[in-house]
């Protein structure tokens, strides 16, 4: 582990270089992983784990999932079973079912967790709203994560491309005496490019924060405010559109994200710096006061709540589809199909 400084501030990182892919093959070769779940998570981080050369299996039900594992290689009987047969064979079951699956199936994986196993999250919920969720795992195995600041999808991708997404690793309850080395060994053969400590607590809040917030919340209520004041003073939708979302996420986001708002701004017209530079105060604080009321409903369970309650229902998935809809069917994400066609690698 070593230390870096961010920003002023010292903080415990796990690189590359540091824990090498040929160490946590070692660390992890009498194990068996078994990945329950082939969803969101699922998919990325165990074929990233079957080609770093890991012993892993997948669990998961009958369906449409299951045809989809199917068709990434997965053979029945060998590497693919039913949730329950998967969690038998399995000396780290790696739980990465969607929230409310994961309280649903509890009991069955609960069954399963004998003395010295490993139960690794790639999310915090579960346990830190154990009072909620009743998912509180036996004293006698170890307790991981392991979570990718980002979708599985692009875990995937970075991966296939010879990078790395970066992901925080928490202990939340050591057994064996070998649950920091399972977590790393497991981080580094997920595909992390490196790896910083948290908490299961402090993961949640800043996940459920950050969903909410920036990554998805926040930019989309921004990017709608703009475009709907740009279209009531009679701009185009492919004007509006390109000002609010093309020019953002296809021009300026690779610019920040690869040198830096400060460079970013440093290279932009002295128009656009001078104007980015007096209006950021007052967005600023005009949402600030929101993520402070966001980040509190987090921290007492409210948010968390919500989520139980809504993704428990029998319905959830029409409605939820309903309102995707909604977004999908909207002017400006209608006209954000046609201007994604238009873009020259599409023609």
């Amino acid at each position: 582990m070593a230390k870096i400084n961010f920003g002023g501030v010292d903080e415990n990182v796990v690189t590359r270089e540091e824990f090498s892919l040929e160490k946590a093959r070692e660390v992890m070769k009498d194990e068996t992983i078994a990945v329950i779940g082939y969803g969101v998570q699922g998919p990325g981080q165990s074929l990233n784990l079957r080609d770093n050369g890991f012993h892993v299996i997948i669990g998961q039900r009958k369906g449409p999932t299951w045809e989809k594992a199917l068709a990434d290689g997965w053979t029945p009987g060998e590497t693919l079973f039913e949730i329950e047969e998967a969690c038998k064979r399995a000396t780290v079951i790696q739980y990465l079912l969607s929230d409310a699956a994961q309280i649903a199936l509890w009991p069955i994986v609960k069954r399963h967790l004998t003395a010295g196993k490993a139960l690794y999250f790639s999310h915090g919920f579960a346990v830190t709203y154990k009072e909620r969720t009743n998912i509180i795992p036996p004293a006698d195995v170890d307790v991981i994560l392991v979570a990718p600041k980002g979708s599985g999808t692009s875990l995937r991708r970075m991966f296939l491309q010879g990078r790395g997404l970066n992901s925080s690793y928490a202990v939340y309850q050591d057994a064996t005496g070998r649950a920091k080395e399972r977590a790393v060994s497991l981080g580094i053969g997920v595909g992390s490019g490196y790896l910083f400590e948290t908490t299961f607590q402090k993961e949640v809040y800043s996940d459920l924060t950050g969903e909410r917030g920036t990554l998805m919340g926040a930019i989309q209520g921004l990017l709608l405010a703009q475009y709907e004041v740009l279209r009531e003073n009679g701009h185009s939708p492919s004007e509006a559109f390109n000002e609010t979302v093309e020019e953002l996420t296809q021009s300026l986001m690779p610019l920040f994200a690869e040198n830096g708002m400060d460079w970013m701004y440093a290279n932009c017209s002295t128009t656009a710096q001078r104007g980015a530079l007096d209006w950021m105060g007052p967005f600023h604080d005009a949402t600030k006061p929101v993520f402070e009321k966001l980040y509190g409903e987090v921290a007492i369970g409210n948010e968390a709540q919500r989520s139980i309650d809504s993704n428990s229902q029998p319905d959830y998935r029409e409605k939820l589809n309903k309102e995707l809809a909604a977004l999908r069917n909207s002017e400006m994400w209608r006209t954000g199909a046609v201007v994604r066609k238009l873009r020259p690698e599409n023609n």
